[in-house]
């Protein structure tokens, strides 16, 4: 997986001295607790070919770092003690690419495609259905190349360390693989092995194939990250692009990709990286086994430096694609970089983060105000912010959106506020406030605390930053306290970065012809790829027939590894989960009329507060507006503040509030569905009444009759507008999902209706509408939400998460919040018809300017509790990893696909993404229900299949998370208890029962069939296909991934 920024978690565990004798003449001491020093390794000692240079314990994150070196190849490695069950293994590479080919990024698939060790196609998409990680996958950065791994079981963590390290360190590199996941030319639709005395096909049109080429294709015409990534080019010229351009990909050959491996992937050019409560150990006798066969050998150490900016302000400008739901003359994007600190410098690099923020976070601040406010853009840049995961860190500032007239006024505006903030200082409350913040998100249990903590140390350690600095936390705040308090330390920062001619002004400007141009190049790339092949071949006919056999061949290849024997890779089983769930315990009070749900648990001092209020009869003239609502309340101002002094008390008293909109099935029937205002908020137990006080303010203090609320609230829909286009081609497959379900459950209509295309729409439609129309309706329909949003009545209900030590003062607080609020108050009903884009048995087209497409085909099925549920949930990993994925994604050439089906949502369904092969990849959803019908399900096809399904299952849960499940959804216990035990349960004959009864019998009268793309002549409206405008289909195409 390509990263797409540089800026790229229980009870000790007592193991006996026997499970780990040491292989000298003395049994050494056992390490059994987890992060005391007293019982851990010291400098100097040596274990397993490993030597442990230092150690250093962290008490303010509840952790004891150690860094060991590898005695024969130097490989770094660092292991982070701490008693949490989530635990990580992680190896990555130093990868500094040597070109636009992407190696760096083909590498990173091919490797994970068979080793000699397992020397099975695609082990790593094996291993998915083997394990019960809650984390696998790898990631190409600018400069590295990372392969990272979670999970709490131990055994599992075992295997996968096995076949990461085999994966890394000795894979197969087979030209099939690198033809699959890199590029190939080959047949657009290519027919299935020819059987003997038949012709191959050879007059089907040829075209570039593989799946990081269409990746890169996608990602390089979405217009947001090909500002960023050509702006890394200019500023990071010494760095290419890792994952790829498609102009030069197509040079890369099999053989380069070898040699990059072998220059690049050695443990002596690694940093290693475990995490959790396992014993270190463990992994040191697996890793330094891997490792004793490796010689020391030369490290890729440069550090590659951005462009030098000491002769005063550069300038580039580019051409980009057009943004179809942007109005034609706000089509520019542009920002201003200056280079910043070393980020080995951990207090420099704090405290320029920390003024980044100060400059850029909330309404309030200096640099939204004015740019943003005041109507030069409707969003930042996606290069703006502070970025320090390279050894010299930047600061950009830029907008989208920009008129031509006002491209030079950015930069101008932007220097402007500078030397304002310089001349006026910075306020101390709003430092304060953000160092809060900072103290809350140290006390907030994440259950993924491991995963970010490596991938925050990670991009530094390759560049230079000590990790042990980086995780002193207490000594940085420290020093920057000591900074501050002799003043003007964070107005000298900025003067001395910042307040200088020494930047970099990169613009986009838009180009009606940019798709055009795309499509041009490659072809004549493509053209000139075949007529060297055919030279070398030295026969038009026989060069030709080459390249449709070598596709065949790699049809085969997959064919053949459907069913290849799997009983090399390591596994756990379904014997090792728990029959019994691990009850997360609540109890039940009431406060007048409303519904309150208690989790008493640890949660270091900290209150997690949601409630919900249910609402019954909401017209969608009123719903499909609460999205901008609950916008809005966060960025007007109310009657008595301004939106500035809401932030600040918003940061200084609590870790975030917030509100959105809320709906849910009923476990018992899917027909049946509740709908409300969700309202969320964290604090320290001392600062719960104020936190209860700022909901209170901002949803029924917020002033939607201000002078300012129009102009706010016109540029909260523009902003959503700017991103839209990127949003749909990132997760154009949930959106086509969204779509497909609104035409079978109530639920699924709703949802499409404020989080979908419906939304999509309306929000366009609003930013482009005249500004001398006004937006006075709009205001109206705010408001009159505003007067049902809050009741203290029987239509709401609380859930609390605290310590047992602060339930008591916690129930006084919410008693005075809710007694403030207002009675119930019903919304006014409408007779407006309900705004569907779908009914049961539609197949609805949407023309978006993409050259591929994202699609979806669902079908209702059965609610929560029915004992037809978990058969289903088998039924879909079953399909996916043995059918779908095989079919849709390696032979069809679309990025992914797969089926999924939703327990409590009552729907199964299927979904293609970025995918070149809409027809083909519809017909084998059509088909799917069949094909699990007659296949013989074995014993291993159902463990795999419990076992992915257990993945998502008993992933671990933050603490504020904890008991959410039955708060929100009404699932209790024992019914999701009943549930884990028919899925333990489910056989292979009551798998193939309802992949016919739901998915072949009645098929054509219950489907919904979505699809998202160009229209073509494949989608015809004699085909029973009806088609839904955006107003986006006059746009140029803009090739998401295309393809194929």
């Amino acid at each position: 997986m390509l990263r797409l920024t540089r800026k790229c978690l229980g009870r000790t565990r007592h193991i006996p001295c026997s499970q780990h004798p040491r292989p000298t003449q003395r049994a050494r001491r056992s390490y059994v607790s987890v992060t005391s020093l007293d019982n851990l390794p010291k400098p100097g000692e040596q274990l397993h070919g490993f030597t442990l240079k230092r150690r250093k314990h962290v008490p303010e994150l509840e952790l004891t770092a150690l860094q060991f070196q590898h005695d024969k190849t130097g490989a770094d490695y660092l292991h982070v003690a701490r008693e949490d069950k989530n635990n990580v293994f992680s190896i990555a590479f130093k990868t500094n690419p040597p070109n636009d080919t992407g190696v760096p990024h083909i590498l990173e698939h091919t490797t994970l495609c068979g080793s000699e060790r397992y020397p099975i196609r695609d082990p790593f998409f094996k291993m998915l259905p083997r394990s019960l990680s809650n984390f696998m996958n790898a990631f190409t950065s600018s400069d590295h190349t990372s392969y990272p791994f979670a999970t709490t079981n131990q055994q599992d963590f075992k295997n996968l360390m096995s076949v990461y390290l085999d994966a890394t360190l000795h894979p197969l590199l087979d030209a099939n693989d690198f033809n699959q996941e890199g590029w190939r030319i080959g047949p657009e639709n290519p027919t299935p092995m020819p059987s003997k005395g038949s012709k191959a096909d050879m007059e089907g049109k040829l075209v570039f194939k593989g799946v990081v080429y269409n990746e890169m294709k996608g990602q390089m015409s979405d217009a947001s990250y090909l500002y960023y990534i050509r702006f890394q080019d200019h500023i990071f010229p010494a760095i290419h692009n890792s994952g790829g351009d498609p102009q030069a990909m197509t040079e890369l050959t099999h053989d380069q990709l070898k040699k990059f491996h072998s220059a690049n992937y050695h443990p002596s050019n690694s940093k290693i990286f475990s995490y959790g409560n396992f014993p270190v150990e463990s992994h040191l006798i697996e890793v330094g086994a891997r490792l004793q066969n490796f010689d020391q050998s030369g490290r890729d150490a440069e550090i590659k430096e951005p462009v030098r900016m000491d002769n005063g302000p550069l300038q580039v400008t580019i051409g980009g694609p057009i943004d179809p739901l942007v109005d034609k003359d706000m089509q520019y994007k542009t920002s201003t970089s200056w280079l910043m600190a070393d980020s080995s410098d951990v207090l420099e690099t704090f405290s320029l983060s920390l003024m980044s923020t100060l400059l850029l976070d909330g309404y309030g601040s200096p640099l939204y105000r004015s740019l943003i406010e005041a109507g030069i853009g409707p969003d930042f840049s996606p290069n703006t912010g502070f970025d320090a995961s390279s050894r010299r860190s930047i600061f950009s500032v830029g907008l989208t959106g920009v008129k031509v007239e006002d491209v030079p006024k950015v930069k101008e505006i932007i220097e402007k506020t500078l030397r304002d903030v310089h001349l006026q200082g910075f306020d101390g409350s709003k430092v304060d406030g953000i160092l809060h913040r900072l103290e809350l998100g140290l006390k907030h249990k994440t259950a993924n605390f491991g995963m970010g903590l490596m991938q925050r140390l990670q991009p530094g350690w390759f560049n230079g930053v000590d990790p042990f600095d980086a995780l002193a936390w207490e000594k940085t705040i420290s020093d920057f306290k000591a900074k501050m308090a002799q003043g003007h330390y964070l107005e000298d920062l900025l003067e001395k970065y910042l307040l200088n001619d020494r930047s970099l002004t990169f613009t986009m400007e838009p180009s009606a012809t940019y798709g055009d141009e795309l499509a041009r190049e490659e072809s004549a790339r493509l053209s000139a790829k075949i007529e060297h092949h055919v030279a070398q071949v030295g026969d038009k006919t026989a060069a030709l027939k080459q390249l449709v056999e070598r596709e065949q061949q790699l049809l085969s290849v997959q064919q053949k590894a459907q069913d290849q024997d799997l009983s090399c890779l390591p596994t756990v089983h379904v014997k090792d989960i728990p029959r019994q769930a691990d009850r997360k315990e609540t109890r039940d009070s009431k406060i007048d009329a409303v519904s309150l749900q208690w989790r008493e648990a640890p949660t270091n001092g900290l209150t997690y507060f949601r409630a919900i209020n249910t609402l019954e009869n909401l017209p969608d003239e009123l719903r499909q507006f609460i999205p901008l609502f609950t916008d809005s309340i966060m960025r007007l101002d109310t009657r008595h503040q301004t939106v500035e002094q809401i932030e600040d008390l918003i940061k200084l008293k609590t870790g975030g509030i917030g509100a959105s909109y809320h709906s849910s099935t009923s476990p018992h029937d899917f027909s049946v569905c509740h709908e409300g205002l969700s309202f969320s908020g964290f604090a320290l137990d001392r600062n719960v009444s104020a936190m209860y006080d700022l909901l209170n303010t901002v949803v029924l203090e917020t002033d939607f009759d201000s002078p300012e609320a129009e102009g706010r609230i016109r540029e909260l829909l523009q902003g959503s507008a700017s991103g839209a286009i990127s949003s749909i081609a990132e997760s154009g497959h949930a959106y086509a999902r969204r779509v497909a379900h609104a035409g079978l459950t109530p639920e699924g209509r709703l949802t499409e209706q404020l989080s979908g295309l419906t939304q999509v729409k309306l929000v366009a439609e609003l930013a482009s509408r005249p500004a001398e129309q006004g937006l006075a309706d709009v205001i109206e329909k705010l408001k009159a939400i505003q007067k049902f949003a809050f009741s203290n009545s029987s239509s709401m209900r609380v859930a609390l998460t605290c310590g047992a030590e602060s339930t008591q003062a916690n129930e006084a607080e919410l008693q005075r919040f809710l007694s403030s609020m207002p009675p119930a108050t019903r919304p006014i009903s409408s007779n407006l018809a309900s705004k569907s884009f779908t009914s049961i048995n539609a197949k609805t087209f949407f023309p978006l300017p993409y050259q591929v497409y994202y699609g979806a085909l669902a079908l209702p099925t059965v609610p929560f509790t029915h004992p037809d549920g978990p058969s289903l949930q088998i039924l879909a990993q079953l399909l996916t990893h043995k059918h779908l994925h095989h079919e849709i994604r390696e032979k069809g050439g679309a990025y992914g696909g797969g089926a999924y089906s939703s327990g409590l949502g009552g729907v199964f369904g299927f979904y293609s993404y970025r995918d070149p092969n809409p027809q083909n990849s519809l017909s084998i959803m059509q088909s799917a229900g069949r094909w699990g019908r007659d296949r013989d399900w074995t014993d291993r096809d159902l463990e795999e299949a419990k076992l992915s399904v257990f993945q998502g299952l008993d992933a671990p849960e933050s603490v504020s998370a904890e008991g959410m499940k039955r708060f929100i959804t009404g699932i209790s216990d024992d019914m999701a208890q009943q549930r884990r035990e028919r899925l333990l349960d489910v056989s292979a004959p009551a798998v193939k029962a309802v992949a016919q009864k739901y998915l072949v019998d009645g098929f054509d009268d219950r489907a919904n069939v979505a699809f998202l793309g160009e229209k073509k002549p494949w989608v015809r409206e004699a085909d029973g296909w009806s088609f839904q405008d955006l107003g986006m289909s006059d746009s140029p195409a803009i090739d998401t991934s295309g393809n194929q």
